[in-house]
């Protein structure tokens, strides 16, 4: 279980750029977090790299994120990892109880609402997001109104964060790969 290993399984099953952008997102969020809270970044990492892989070729609530799941427990990984990304899919009977799972859930719906904040922006940069913009754009409900906005607040609930110190935090793990996003 490492990055790169990571990296290659998300890739042959995901071959859409934004949907692998939306996992590096995820994923440098969960590293931030890691770091936060002392945990092991590459395990934080690897489950944002992956949280979503299967979901490209199974979208549907009866698929995703069960047959990823089930392709990560034959390869081997960990149950910690494997429960994490089934923990993430509200639907899937399994509830948030780790730090990394929470983080999970928190950074998910998050990363993805911030890009679509920055692709507003006049020159398209996670530099010109800020909290206030991201909080903004919350309270417009018809701005990315499939995001949904209870799932960011309980994220950073979860977290035991501010709501505002929250964002910061994942506008600020966002902008160490800015790049690697085209943002």
């Amino acid at each position: 279980m490492n990055r790169q290993e990571a990296w290659t399984l998300m890739t042959e099953h995901t071959k859409s750029e934004n949907l692998r952008k939306h996992m590096l997102a995820a994923e440098a969020a969960m590293r931030f977090y890691a770091r936060q809270f002392g945990e092991d970044e590459e395990k934080w990492g690897v489950v944002g790299l992956l949280h979503d892989f299967d979901y490209e070729q199974h979208p549907t609530p009866a698929e995703h994120p069960f047959v990823g799941v089930n392709i990560l427990k034959e390869k081997g990984y960990p149950e910690e990892i494997t429960r994490a990304i089934l923990a993430h899919a509200d639907y899937s009977g399994v509830r948030p109880e780790s730090r990394m799972e929470k983080a999970l859930c928190a950074v998910d719906e998050l990363t993805g609402f911030i890009v679509a904040v920055a692709l507003m922006r006049p020159n398209k940069s996670l530099a010109e997001a800020t909290v206030e913009s991201v909080i903004k754009k919350m309270k417009n409900k018809g701005f990315a109104r499939n995001v949904k906005r209870e799932d960011i607040e309980k994220g950073a609930e979860m977290l035991g964060l501010p709501l505002e110190e929250h964002i910061a935090n994942v506008i600020q793990a966002m902008k160490s790969i800015a790049a690697e996003l085209g943002l």
